[in-house]
């Protein structure tokens, strides 16, 4: 692409009183939505720039075209990267997915094709994944002189550790069927219920509160890098903090107003 710019493309969609969703598109489909340091950038920054929107209720990310999510990093500009290169190279991917965990609203993969490498690191680093029944998934780079690392990291706490040494080891393909089935997408649908599907998510997180949908993410982070009973704990906080504003009032108030008009 010729401008940085390009490799990204951002739409708002202003829903009124329930907030704003943010919808981001890959935009390099000549190489398959593959995206090199200027695009890892891109999303660094988006995702950086969306975290400060106070009514930001949700992300959905997909790739341009009908072919393609991401398929890795652009292996043209890595070819002849020396040691410092490489460092910088890769710890952007790390910055860019760890963008994308550090949101605090949900984030939805919408995964429309191809799903290799740098792709599958940053639809692992989203909170929910949903494919169509074509797409295709792998963890490749052995194939190409370097390890999975990253955030692939995330694999075995996705589909297990059996199933995440399958893939880095040997780099095969998987079907969206496989991926479902261990465990790595929560959703596959066709090509054309996509859209459907990521709307049927949105509308469910929007009938959360604003409050508690952030509180909730925050938690999924601690459960992640706590011991259990810390992790409750930490639970045991965030329940208490969502009092400090009028939600849960508010909304247990209305669902038993809605259950009483259902007598």
């Amino acid at each position: 692409m010729s401008a940085d710019s390009d490799l990204l493309l951002k739409r708002i969609d202003d829903r009124g009183d329930a907030g704003r969703i943010a919808w981001l598109t890959v935009n390099n489909p000549a190489r398959r939505n593959a995206l090199g340091m200027a695009g890892k950038r891109a999303i660094a920054a988006a995702f950086g720039e969306l975290s400060g929107d106070d009514r930001l209720r949700a992300v959905v990310i997909t790739g341009a075209g009908d072919k393609s999510f991401i398929a890795g990093a652009d292996i043209h500009e890595m070819k002849d990267l020396d040691a410092a290169g490489a460092e910088t190279e890769h710890t952007l991917t790390h910055t860019a997915n760890a963008a994308i965990r550090a949101l605090p609203v949900p984030v939805i993969a919408r995964i429309n094709g191809w799903c290799l490498g740098f792709g599958m690191e940053l639809a692992a680093a989203c909170d929910l994944r949903v494919a169509a029944d074509t797409a295709k998934f792998g963890m490749p780079e052995v194939r190409v002189g370097i390890p999975s690392g990253m955030e692939a990291a995330l694999l075995p706490r996705l589909v297990g550790w059996g199933k995440a040494t399958e893939l880095v080891y040997t780099g095969d393909i998987i079907d969206a069927a496989e991926a479902h089935r261990i465990g790595f997408l929560q959703a596959m649908v066709s090509v054309a219920e996509l859209d459907a599907r990521v709307e049927c998510w949105i509308d469910s997180i929007l009938r959360g509160g604003p409050r508690v949908m952030r509180l909730q993410k925050a938690l999924l982070r601690d459960w992640e890098r706590l011991p259990l009973e810390d992790a409750i704990q930490a639970g045991i906080r965030a329940c208490v903090e969502a009092r400090s504003t009028d939600e849960p009032r508010r909304m247990m108030a209305a669902f038993i107003n809605r259950k009483s008009t259902k007598k």
